[in-house]
């Protein structure tokens, strides 16, 4: 199952480069054939079957004031019906670690995986993140499987060859070529959103598979597509490597992921650096000592350009560790130590 953005899609313009007068076509040469590499990795590439409950038709007591509906809640039959879907995901440990996406997994009450040779096994949430939409489930098989391994997605150029295996319309063990289009997508997915823009075409039942690099590394897990018909345009989204895999492995720790929390309200300013709207006075901030007005221009040195930037850079901190942040006050740059808080869950 592939998320489709809602938004409306674009309509591009092709033109053609005009060198020395005359029209010219510039083209990359690309791989002789990319067979050695789908050899080489697709064993590790899944299918992944799911099945989910949900209510079927209206509900009979919907009408009725709640505490009506709670003496009644149980006592009349309760319809539900079985809905099946189906995404991809990929192995990252022999054991029977595999990675996808949470929107997959999310909501089953039941998963079966497919391996490349036919073989089902039934997995289990290890755990789920659902505000950069990377989940972990285990198989546990009979003997160990056949693996891939993170690549570095920040080593990737617009213009790259990347290549997209998973499991579209439940035709496993596909695979699809193409290149980085571009890099830090934003696409209102989440507040985490840096997506890499791929070209390959990826379609319903992709999400979750592997995105791998010219050497066969996974530099990214495919997640969505910027589609009106729900189908590829050929505008797809992948969450790059650089991020997952650090999400991949809290999860396998701890089955869940804590993040650091400020308690403000940013504003994105033209100047550097980025603006801060309110402080919750009780929130690790406000008891900091950080203030509405003051500009916030680097976390432990690194520097942030706007709130999307602030609020990653913040969420990578342990709760209970210190952030230093370097701001501007009233035209004066001063550092401010603040022990960061654990998110809330109304906060994502």
């Amino acid at each position: 199952m592939t998320a489709a953005l809602s938004r409306r899609a674009a309509i591009a313009l092709a033109t053609t480069v005009a060198v020395g007068g005359s029209r010219a076509a510039i083209a990359r040469v690309g791989p002789e054939s990319f067979a050695p590499l789908v050899k080489r990795v697709l064993p590790a590439v899944v299918n992944i079957g799911v099945i989910e409950t949900q209510p079927q038709g209206d509900d009979p007591l919907s009408l009725l004031p709640p505490e009506i509906r709670r003496q009644f809640r149980g006592r009349l039959p309760e319809h539900r019906r079985e809905v099946h879907a189906s995404g991809s995901g990929f192995i990252i440990d022999p054991a029977g670690l595999i990675v996808t996406n949470t929107h997959v997994v999310g909501n089953a009450d039941k998963i079966v995986v497919a391996l490349l040779d036919g073989t089902e096994l039934p997995a289990e949430v290890v755990g789920q993140d659902e505000l950069t939409d990377i989940a972990v489930i285990r198989v546990k098989p009979a003997a160990a499987l056949p693996s891939v391994s993170w690549g570095d997605s920040r080593s990737l150029e617009v213009g790259d060859w990347v290549v997209a295996a998973g499991n579209p319309f439940g035709l496993g063990g596909s695979v699809t070529a193409g290149i980085v289009s571009a890099r830090g997508r934003d696409i209102g997915a989440g507040p985490f959103d840096d997506f890499l823009q791929i070209d390959a075409p990826i379609n319903p039942g992709n999400s979750g598979g592997p995105l791998f690099d010219s050497d066969g590394l996974v530099v990214g897990i495919t997640s969505a597509i910027y589609s009106p018909t729900g189908s590829s345009v050929g505008i797809g989204f992948a969450i790059p490597s650089e991020l997952a895999s650090h999400i991949v492995d809290a999860l396998r720790e701890k089955g869940h992921i804590e993040r650091g929390w400020l308690g403000v309200s940013m504003a994105d300013i033209r100047d550097r650096g980025v603006g801060i709207a309110e402080v919750t006075r009780s929130g690790p901030a406000g008891r900091a000592g950080l203030r509405p007005g003051d500009i916030v221009i680097a976390v432990n040195g690194q520097p942030v350009d706007d709130s999307r930037s602030l609020l990653r850079a913040i969420a990578t901190i342990a709760p209970g560790q210190i952030a230093r942040l370097t701001l501007r006050r009233q035209g004066r740059d001063m550092n401010l130590s603040v022990t960061v808080g654990r998110r809330p869950n109304s906060e994502g």
